[in-house]
């Protein structure tokens, strides 16, 4: 385990990188971190000790980065994969209203990869974005483990912890009829860097974060967490698999249905360069947005811009219909007709993609 436990480079090739457990070890606890008021025992030792805040719950999220399914290793830049590993699992915390604790990272490494100076500055580089993003929402990497890839695949798994004040979490299950449903940021531009990111045979140089909805999301961290300090939000989830399937996820635990409006809906400016039907398709199913959908009673004030981020009301919750098990999503348009919006977006485990 790295961190909060041993890092283990399981045995990878004849002539194995030289750093090894102990000198990757030592290079993790050189890199400058915040975040360690929380941190008791970090890497090191055979686990982490954490010092949640007083009156607080742990909420606990995981999720994997796997190679030639989230980033292709010759197109995006192994900055980029650290920083959207961390990313993904940020987004899951700012959809709770919740403020990080500590992150855990696995990572399993080919050994073609491990076993080249090539791939210990891909090691490097991808820790280097991942640290980066840490830094600045006072993250420390606490712990997690280094194993040889059973494929020719990188195989990246982070866990991060934590905290909200007790019982006061934002949930999925909350929004209630006549809700009005919001946005933050804008939507499908990550779906339409991925396309320009798929066409390129290397990796894409890096700019400005806002130039870069796929390589570089950001979490909304701080908007999660206002939400909840201001007792805003009914429900809330962020945008990892596209809006029409989050949406439908949020209805689902809510028991209720809602109503999109089409002419409302914030698009990102990567997709002003495409014609409307490549457009369109991106905006309402493309995933990976990392925004945060939620929903707030039509009485409540909610503020155009929160901590910086543009929130935009899209639609409304509606009764879900007596003997109705699925819940359903209407796109409405400007001429006031509705057409049922059904859940395009990410699934895994399935081949309807």
């Amino acid at each position: 385990m790295v961190g909060g436990s041993k890092l283990c480079w399981v045995s990878m090739a004849a002539k194995p990188i030289r750093r090894g457990e102990l000198g990757l070890i030592a290079h993790l606890r050189r890199q400058p971190q915040r975040g360690f008021a929380q941190l008791t025992l970090g890497i090191g030792d055979d686990c982490a000790i954490l010092k949640p805040p007083a009156n607080s719950e742990i909420v606990v999220t995981t999720d994997f980065s796997l190679e030639g399914r989230h980033f292709l290793r010759h197109t995006h830049p192994a900055r980029a994969v650290g920083h959207r590993c961390l990313a993904r699992g940020l987004s899951d915390l700012a959809a709770m209203g919740a403020r990080p604790l500590a992150a855990f990272l696995s990572l399993a490494l080919p050994e073609a990869l491990a076993a080249t100076r090539a791939g210990q500055r891909w090691v490097d580089e991808f820790l280097a974005g991942l640290l980066t993003l840490a830094s600045q929402h006072g993250v420390p990497l606490a712990g997690g483990d280094t194993a040889g890839s059973p494929s020719n695949h990188v195989l990246a798994d982070i866990t991060l912890l934590g905290s909200t004040p007790t019982g006061r979490a934002l949930r999925r299950s909350g929004a209630c009829p006549n809700d009005v449903v919001y946005v933050t940021g804008a939507l499908g531009g990550a779906a339409a860097e991925l396309a320009q990111v798929l066409r390129r045979r290397r990796p894409a140089p890096l700019r400005d974060a806002e130039r870069h909805p796929h390589l570089l999301p950001q979490a909304r961290l701080a908007v999660g967490q206002a939400l909840l300090r201001r007792g805003l939000a009914t429900a809330c989830i962020d945008l990892s698999d596209g809006l029409s399937t989050d949406l439908r996820h949020l209805c689902a635990e809510s028991h209720v249905d809602a109503v999109l409006e089409a002419a409302r809906l914030p698009q990102h400016p990567l997709l002003a360069r495409l014609p409307h039907k490549a457009a369109w398709p991106l905006l309402l199913h493309g995933g990976e947005d990392y925004e945060l959908l939620f929903t707030a009673p039509p009485t409540v004030r909610v503020p155009r811009r929160i901590c910086g981020v543009a929130v935009t009301r899209i639609g409304h919750i509606v009764r879900r219909r007596r003997g109705q098990s699925e819940p359903q999503v209407l796109l409405q348009q400007a001429d006031g007709s509705t057409a049922e919006l059904r859940a395009g977006g990410w699934q895994h485990l399935t081949t309807d993609h």
